[in-house]
């Protein structure tokens, strides 16, 4: 028996719409990585971008469960010496919503630019609204 793997011609990619109202971070970023990678189909293929693409709405009403909201810290550097900046979860999702979401997906596919590509196959808005009513996605409840 031979191992299956997936050509590009064999690919066939859906689109799925995401509500995040009320939905913990971790656990929804969790299965929006596995529906980017693909897993979660019989034509699952390591080295290809077997997944769907994934539309994520009211990602402002996610919400984290104990102290995190005070207690989890997001870094960055601006590559000079003592360049770093951290903010809490409670400033960066008032601020920029969609970054608290995306930064958990990063974290949970493969690096360098098989997972990059994969990221992008992510839209995520703040409200209720999408400019991807042509794409015709699909309501899921994760």
């Amino acid at each position: 028996m031979k191992t299956y793997s997936a050509k590009a011609g064999d690919i066939t990619q859906d689109w799925i719409l995401v509500d995040a109202t009320d939905q913990v971070l971790g656990r929804l970023a969790s299965q929006i990585a596995i529906r980017l990678r693909g897993k979660h189909k019989a034509t699952f293929t390591p080295h290809m971008a077997t997944g769907d693409f994934v539309v994520v709405t009211n990602v402002d009403k996610l919400r984290v469960t104990g102290n995190k909201a005070q207690q989890k810290t997001y870094f960055r550097h601006s590559g000079f010496p003592g360049g770093i900046y951290q903010t809490t979860f409670d400033k960066m999702h008032a601020k920029y919503p969609d970054r608290v979401l995306k930064h958990a997906v990063k974290g949970m596919l493969p690096k360098g630019p098989l997972g990059y590509a994969m990221l992008k196959q992510m839209k995520v808005y703040t409200g209720d609204a999408h400019p991807h009513a042509a794409q015709q996605p699909k309501a899921v409840k994760l």
